[in-house]
């Protein structure tokens, strides 16, 4: 066949298309469509993701209280969300304060204490509850130190990661008296014997008192992802099959 026979005449719609141009503007559409189709996959990954979180969440709520007295697990992350008991004596000499705090609409702070477990060289931190603003003091929540041997109730729930829009920020160095979210790796430091690596959400008690206390549901909704996703999808969708009505209006009309 003839080459010349594929030739485009002079102010050919086609031939005005295949300038660099309109193929560097097609590309960019393909490109973005691409990213978008991309974000969509994403965005269903998270949500399988989430889902197997909860059903891990729901797995370890149905299990029966774990005896930490007792318990020896290779891998403690197995028992995030499950409800515990153990024994033994508070470290009020460690204890941190978890800051910016709220119950019933009042400010304040969490106590978390380091619970040295009974027959073991370990200990857990435990979040012993709420406590108001003015109590902060280190005279004066005093008052909520719980002396001798004690058995707590709870759940047992991982190290939170708090990060800022530059990055981790990590707790000064030296012991800590309040902190604004539980690092269980820094706050080991404060104390001499090793951490479980998860902490205790003490059960509330009855009657209710100071330090006060709550179990609230975790939240297994699955999340905005799906509908995050259909988004995307749709954004890209609307790309590819927009583009061509764009492009030919807009040839028709420089040849008009």
């Amino acid at each position: 066949m003839n080459p010349r026979t594929l030739a485009l005449p002079q102010g050919s719609p086609l031939r005005e298309f295949l300038t660099p141009r309109w193929l560097f503007t097609t590309l960019l559409v393909l490109l973005a469509a691409m990213a978008m189709v991309r974000l969509g996959l994403w965005q269903l990954d998270r949500l399988e993701q989430r889902r197997a979180r909860n059903a891990l969440i729901q797995k370890a709520m149905a299990l029966p209280p774990l005896n930490l007295n007792q318990a020896d697990l290779p891998d403690w992350s197995t028992a995030t969300y499950r409800d515990a008991v153990v024994t033994g004596k508070y470290d009020i000499s460690g204890e941190v304060l978890l800051r910016n705090q709220v119950w019933e609409n009042q400010p304040g702070f969490h106590l978390l204490t380091p619970l040295l477990i009974e027959g073991h060289t370990r200990a857990i931190w435990v979040d012993r509850g709420w406590i108001p603003l003015e109590d902060g003091d280190q005279l004066k929540r005093a008052k909520y130190a719980e002396e001798g041997t004690i058995t707590v109730q709870g759940r047992l729930m991982p190290s939170q990661q708090t990060r800022s829009l530059g990055g981790a920020v990590d707790a000064p160095q030296g012991r800590l008296d309040a902190w604004n979210w539980i690092d269980l790796p820094r706050l080991g430091q404060q104390i001499s014997v090793p951490i479980i690596p998860l902490y205790l959400l003490a059960a509330p008690l009855a009657p209710q008192s100071l330090p006060a206390r709550s179990l609230p549901e975790p939240d297994l909704s699955e999340g905005p992802h799906m509908g995050y996703a259909l988004q995307w999808f749709s954004f890209a969708f609307i790309f590819l099959a927009g583009y061509p009505f764009y492009v030919r209006k807009h040839l028709r009309a420089s040849h008009s």
